[in-house]
């Protein structure tokens, strides 16, 4: 997460689906990615795409997003789940996954959410919604006096370079994106060569507007 900068964040019912979009992120660059907890049965299809996942994309960290209790994260983590991403913090949750070395990655919409995600261990925080909270000012405004923050903001995050300069000049580690790397008619189609497109796009962007 930390060194691509970008974490695609997708959910689809159909396992199959599931699939081709991972493989067309990964042939884009992506080594990080986020399936999310949001649908009827959705411990099933990851478990179909985790399994996917350690044979056709072996430097891929898969994780699971949208995660709110601690016996959840705990079935995903069973299931092969490298990361846990939640919208909001949730203490337990941090216990479940510092027991198995497992990153959490909590959703924080405050300066005090982020102190307190980071002293139950998480090094990582998700500022969400990442425009409703303030967007990058926020973030540039966070790390003035607590430069040691790993921010990953999610929500309103773009893959064009205005959108991406903005939240790295700001000072994130990495962004989330969802729907706009995965163009709706990409995804019923198979299209997998444009979201490639877009992820690999998205990914130079990156590579130079970052602070190393």
């Amino acid at each position: 997460m930390v060194d691509t900068g970008m974490v695609p964040v997708f959910y689809h019912s159909d396992a199959e689906v599931a699939k081709r979009v991972v493989k067309a992120c990964y042939e884009g660059g992506v080594r990080a990615f986020e399936f999310t907890n949001r649908g009827d049965f959705a411990q099933e299809v990851f478990s179909i795409l985790a399994k996917y996942v350690s044979r056709e994309c072996p430097q891929l960290i898969l994780g699971i997003g949208s995660i709110v209790d601690a016996p959840t994260a705990a079935l995903y983590i069973q299931m092969g789940a490298n990361f846990v991403v939640g919208p909001s913090f949730n203490p337990e949750i941090a216990k479940v996954c510092n027991r198995r070395l497992i990153p959490y990655t909590p959703g924080c919409g405050s300066v005090s959410e982020i102190g307190f995600a980071q002293e139950a261990g998480c090094d990582l925080c998700k500022v969400f919604p990442a425009d409703s909270v303030g967007g990058p000012s926020f973030v540039g405004n966070l790390k003035a006096p607590m430069p040691w923050s790993l921010i990953m903001a999610t929500g309103a995050v773009e893959p064009t370079e205005e959108n991406l300069a903005a939240w790295f000049n700001a000072g994130v580690t990495c962004v989330g994106m969802g729907s706009k790397l995965f163009p709706k008619e990409a995804v019923a189609s198979g299209n997998g060569e444009a979201i490639t497109s877009l992820c690999r796009e998205a990914l130079a962007i990156i590579n130079k507007y970052r602070k190393t």
